[in-house]
C-alpha cells in the first residue's frame, strides 16, 4: 500500500512521492523517503486485519485531538455526530505508537465493522472500501468534533438528541447518496476545489 512519505510538510507531498511498502513495512519500490515507524504500525495492522478498508486516514487535528481528550469522546448532539451514533470505535492511548504489541489491540478494539476509531488523548482514524468514502468519514468525525469543542466553549446548556432520532439518521444517511458510491460526491466536489487551487498533489 502507498503512506505518506516521513519528514516532509503535508503541502510537499503529491503522488509521486508517496512510498509503496508491503504490510511487514519493507519498502517495496526505489525511493529516497523513509516511513514513519508509527504511522507504518498503525496502517499495517488495519490493512492487514481488515481486507475491507482499502484506504486509512489519520488526523492529529485541534477539535480531533480535543474530543479525543474528553472522557466522553464525541457526543451525538449535533448534525453531523449524529450521523455517526454508533459507528465510532475507541482506542486507549498508550504512548507513542511504535509497541508492536499494540497492533492487536488497534485492531481489537476496531473490531470487524466500524470504519471510524478514536484514538483516546491521539487523533481521529477513518477508514473507507475507496479513497472517497475514507475521506467523507473523516470529513464527518472532524466537523463533529469542530462543533462539539464550539459548543463546548459556549458554556450553555445542549439541546440533547433522542436515541430514536439517531437510529434514524443513521439510516436516512445510507439512501441519500443519489445512488452513487459512498463519499463520491463530496469527494469529487473537494477534488475541484484542490484543482483550481493547487493540482499539483497529482505530480
Amino acid at each position: 500500500f502507498l503512506i505518506n512519505p516521513y519528514g516532509l510538510h503535508y503541502s510537499e507531498v503529491c503522488a509521486s512521492n508517496l512510498v509503496k511498502v508491503d504490510i511487514e513495512g519493507n519498502i517495496v519500490e526505489e525511493t529516497e523517503h523513509f516511513v514513519n515507524p508509527a504511522g507504518m504500525l498503525i496502517h499495517s495492522c488495519i490493512h492487514a486485519a481488515r481486507h475491507d478498508i482499502t484506504c486509512i486516514a489519520h488526523t492529529h487535528t485541534t477539535a480531533g485531538m480535543t474530543v479525543a481528550c474528553q472522557e466522553g469522546g464525541l457526543r451525538p448532539n449535533n448534525f453531523y455526530s449524529a450521523l455517526l451514533h454508533n459507528r465510532i470505535a475507541y482506542h486507549d492511548f498508550e504512548g507513542l505508537t511504535v509497541d508492536e504489541t499494540e497492533k492487536v489491540r488497534l485492531v481489537e478494539h476496531l473490531g470487524d465493522k466500524a470504519m471510524m476509531m478514536i484514538l483516546r488523548n491521539h487523533g481521529l482514524l477513518a477508514g473507507g472500501r475507496t479513497i472517497a468514502e475514507a475521506f467523507i468519514n473523516l470529513w464527518l468525525m472532524e466537523r463533529s468534533c469542530q462543533i462539539q469543542s464550539s459548543v463546548d466553549q459556549s458554556g450553555v446548556k445542549q439541546i440533547p438528541i433522542s436515541d430514536d432520532i439517531l437510529e434514524r439518521s443513521v439510516k436516512l444517511l445510507a439512501v441519500q447518496n443519489m445512488g452513487q458510491p459512498t463519499g463520491a460526491l463530496e469527494f469529487g466536489a473537494m477534488k475541484r476545489v484542490i484543482d483550481k487551487k493547487d493540482p499539483s498533489y497529482k505530480l
